[in-house]
């Protein structure tokens, strides 16, 4: 059945139910599959151990392990999957994803600057979000006219992404020079944070903060999403600020992005393919997709990186190479459906 045939509060309760299931589901088995697996009827005494805070057995260290790097994954995934929602909204265009814009790439020129001289974790990570923000920056002050509500919204749209695709030209032209004149011992590391790895990322509280943060405004900001979705011509005169909303929305959605790419390299397709299928599976009233999206997007990515540290075990994949083998042909099913539509 269509999912406007059920009542907004209805679709919500069942998109969240099903939703904190599969996320419980993933985690359990983030926590129990692995080069060294941990058998089912360990689990209870592990989990007692960690919350004791003792942790002192095979199982109870690899499912803090696992569980820890399972964290980092949904936070990551979360937050890509919500400013792609909002990266949609602010460009009204579907293909849109969290980076459109080049903020990622502005986040990789600095991070692979920091790894190009052998800087250490917490440099690589600042360089990174130093990058995102000095793009984010340099973005907002040539498409500001398109970010203050004077401009028509379509017309703002396009300045902002036309805008945004020579900027990320710019940057990734940048990130080649600095592979070219890199040596070889420290290819390896640059090449596999820019294909994104979760592996080695601790858990930090800043990317939750940022997630919570911004995930109140968008449940705020959801009516008016929905009128600029579609009435956004005349979305002055129904009551939204078209201009201080268009200005947030790209800041939240900035700042989701560059915490994400700090924490785990540049992940694709997570921000393009989970909010386009959780619109044919709820609708795309943002009360119900907003939520929605950063559930499923925690999960795919929690799902992703155990696929990418399993698959060929002992040996790890960058989760970046899982992202996109899954989301490419997904995504060209989802384009057909909404060709065939």
């Amino acid at each position: 059945m269509h999912a406007q045939a059920y009542p907004l509060h209805r679709r919500a309760g069942m998109a969240t139910a099903v939703l904190v299931l599969l996320a419980a589901s993933c985690f359990a088995v983030a926590g129990l599959v692995g080069s060294v697996p941990v058998p089912l009827t360990q689990l209870p005494a592990a989990l007692a151990e960690l919350a004791g805070g003792a942790g002192s057995s095979l199982a109870a260290t690899l499912l803090d392990l696992r569980l820890s790097r399972a964290l980092t994954a949904f936070v990551t995934g979360a937050s890509l999957a919500l400013a792609g929602v909002m990266m949609q909204a602010l460009l009204r265009n579907p293909l849109a994803d969290p980076y459109t814009l080049g903020i990622s790439a502005g986040a990789s020129v600095g991070a692979v600057a920091a790894l190009l001289f052998m800087a250490p974790a917490w440099a690589v990570d600042a360089s990174a979000l130093a990058g995102a923000a000095g793009v984010s920056a340099l973005l907002y002050l040539l498409a500001r006219r398109g970010l203050d509500g004077a401009a028509s919204v379509r017309g703002g749209a396009r300045l902002l992404l036309l805008t945004g695709v020579v900027l990320s030209s710019a940057c990734m032209a940048m990130v080649t020079l600095m592979l070219s004149i890199a040596p070889e011992s420290r290819l390896r590391s640059m090449i596999f944070w820019m294909i994104g790895d979760i592996a080695g990322a601790p858990v930090r509280a800043t990317p939750w903060i940022v997630l919570a943060g911004v995930l109140v405004f968008a449940l705020r900001s959801a009516r008016s999403l929905n009128v600029l979705a579609v009435h956004d011509g005349a979305a002055a005169t129904l009551g939204v600020r078209v201009g201080p909303t268009l200005q947030k929305l790209f800041f939240c959605s900035a700042l989701l992005t560059a915490t994400a790419v700090a924490s785990a390299g540049s992940i694709g397709f997570v921000g393009l393919i989970i909010p386009h299928a959780l619109r044919f599976a709820f609708g795309a009233d943002h009360r119900v997709l907003i939520p929605a999206a950063t559930l499923a997007g925690g999960t795919f990515l929690v799902l992703a990186d155990t696929l990418a540290r399993t698959v060929v075990a002992p040996q790890q994949l960058p989760v970046g190479v899982i992202t996109a083998l899954v989301g490419a042909p997904v995504f060209l099913y989802q384009l057909h459906r909404l060709r065939s539509a």
